[in-house]
């Protein structure tokens, strides 16, 4: 009789061959495959390109793929894709080591710089600091100077060198070693700037006490 569904080895012959089929593409798409991956997804085009290299295979073959963790691993090393990816993933490797050793190569200069920049900033420091302290010295020599205590101090001393001259004068004109004409016109002249600066004193002096 006549079988409309085939005959039983044919079934059997057809039915492991889409089921290593559809196993593998399966397990190609399956989450813990251990291929490569970078978005997370497949793109349809190099899904279609897998599929076309599956197709071609043997039943043993995808058996063997689906069995045999060297020969899928193999398998896979193989695709198109994943050399690329591999490729790409080496040459981000050299790249990362080529830059770490410029790094490690640079570090001394780095430190070299570092240590010169301290230096600098040491140097720099310390000669701001003292010209800050001799300014700060020349700032209390200043107000020293011309605080009212000096002041009062410093007309009170040329008060005294007045009087002092004056004295020194009119002993020279007992003594007659000047004549009366030059002595009254010097003595004058002393007197009146003894006066006024007494006068400058008195003027300061009560001027700071009130």
């Amino acid at each position: 009789m006549f079988n409309f569904w085939g005959s039983k080895d044919q079934q059997g012959q057809s039915r492991p061959a889409a089921e290593a089929s559809s196993s593998s593409q399966q397990a190609w798409y399956s989450p813990s495959s251990s291929r490569p991956q970078t978005s997370g997804q497949v793109s349809p085009g190099e899904a279609a390109g897998i599929i076309a290299f599956l197709k071609d295979k043997s039943v043993d073959e995808l058996r063997k793929l689906l069995s045999d963790k060297d020969a899928y691993q193999q398998f896979l090393l193989s695709l198109d894709q994943v050399k690329i990816q591999n490729n790409i993933k080496d040459e981000l490797r050299r790249e990362t080591l080529q830059l770490a050793r410029e790094n490690l190569d640079k570090e001394p200069q780095i430190m070299e710089l570092r240590n010169q920049c301290r230096i600098i900033r040491t140097t720099e420091l310390a000669t701001a600091q003292e010209k800050l302290n001799d300014l700060e010295r020349q700032k209390e020599e200043i107000l020293k100077f011309y605080s009212p205590g000096s002041l009062l101090q410093r007309l009170q001393e040329a008060m005294n060198q007045a009087d002092e001259e004056s004295e020194a004068l009119q002993e020279k004109f007992l003594e007659k070693e000047i004549d009366t004409a030059a002595f009254v016109q010097k003595y004058k002249k002393l007197r009146t700037t003894y006066h006024r600066r007494a006068l400058i004193h008195l003027a300061a002096k009560t001027s700071a006490i009130g």
